[in-house]
């Protein structure tokens, strides 16, 4: 964390801006995109917003990257302890663990409230479980946790310049559509870690399962099949996101470029898997570095220019 957006954010303690400086690293490490957009924040925003990712990324690992030795039993086991301290350190405001102090700190600044947290534990805990979803509706569940929260987690930082109940349901959807991207991109890496998060019925119309995608992965190529389950899996997400693209004219001026830029970004994966003839087994799909700079320079410039006619959004703690 850059000693000026600390200071601009009001974060002064040592061991407070030590905590907020460890997200800001998690975030530049493992989520490109999501970075390059926070870039298009005021220095006020972004240390809550790496602290939120951070904070996720953080709990993500203890499920995806766990120890040789861990088991179900012990995940589960670890995943409740930190459920358990967060909880209790949330309700206290404050807390002493280095790695829980700048969420349970932005939580306190922006209001967030506890079930969003619970809900995100919720799916947290399935994947420790659950493996297979059988229809949109089990998928959904899990995603409410996992990517609809966050959204709504990080729509107070962000801003909004319509009530409340306008603006959370598009929030909501947005990060709904990356998880869903993230899906569609990931579905040779999640499948060698045991899992399918695509609903299972909406494969099955195409006659494509778990054997099936077995042979994709030995082979390292999608079948005619998979295509077309992935063309119609594509169409859905991009659904999702429009049904979340009027949300961004919701939210505040200074915060639309960045959610532009990421909402940009993300959906052009799914443009690299179109590309690819929709085969999620020849290669992990990406946008390009000089891409991702292109539209990072154009949002750029029109976050300067909010920045010159708009104040940053506060904090709901600081306004009362």
């Amino acid at each position: 964390m850059t000693r000026r957006e600390l200071d601009a954010a009001d974060i002064h303690e040592p061991g407070l801006r030590a905590a907020y400086s460890w997200c800001r690293d998690v975030n530049a490490r493992h989520g490109r995109t999501y970075f390059l957009a926070t870039r298009m924040l005021t220095p006020a925003q972004r240390p809550a917003v790496h602290a939120l990712y951070g904070f996720a990324r953080w709990l993500d690992d203890i499920v995806d990257e766990p120890d040789a030795d861990a088991t179900p039993e012990s995940l589960a086991a670890r995943l409740s302890e930190v459920e358990d301290r967060f909880l209790a350190d949330l309700t206290a405001g404050t807390s002493d663990d280095p790695l829980l102090t700048a969420v349970i700190d932005t939580a306190a600044r922006y209001e967030l409230e506890e079930p969003l947290f619970r809900d995100f534990f919720t799916s947290m805990r399935m994947d420790l479980s659950v493996t297979d979803y059988a229809t949109r509706g089990d998928l959904d569940e899990y995603v409410r946790g996992s990517a609809e929260v966050i959204g709504l987690q990080v729509l107070p930082i962000l801003g909004a310049v319509a009530p409340r109940e306008e603006a959370a349901p598009r929030a909501a959807a947005l990060g709904k559509a990356f998880q869903l991207t993230n899906f569609l991109r990931d579905v040779a890496e999640d499948f060698e870690r045991g899992r399918v998060y695509l609903p299972a019925d909406e494969l099955k119309e195409h006659d494509v399962d778990r054997e099936r995608l077995s042979w994709c992965a030995e082979h390292g190529r999608a079948d005619v099949r998979l295509r077309a389950a992935i063309k119609e899996q594509i169409a859905v997400t991009r659904r999702v996101y429009a049904e979340a693209r009027p949300g961004i004219a919701m939210l505040h001026p200074v915060s639309r470029p960045c959610v532009a830029t990421a909402a940009t970004l993300y959906g052009e994966i799914l443009d690299r898997i179109e590309d690819a003839d929709h085969d999620v087994f020849a290669g992990r799909a990406k946008v390009s570095r000089r891409r991702r700079l292109k539209v990072a320079c154009g949002a750029l410039a029109r976050s300067q220019w909010a920045r010159t006619r708009h104040p940053a959004p506060a904090p709901p703690s600081a306004v009362g």
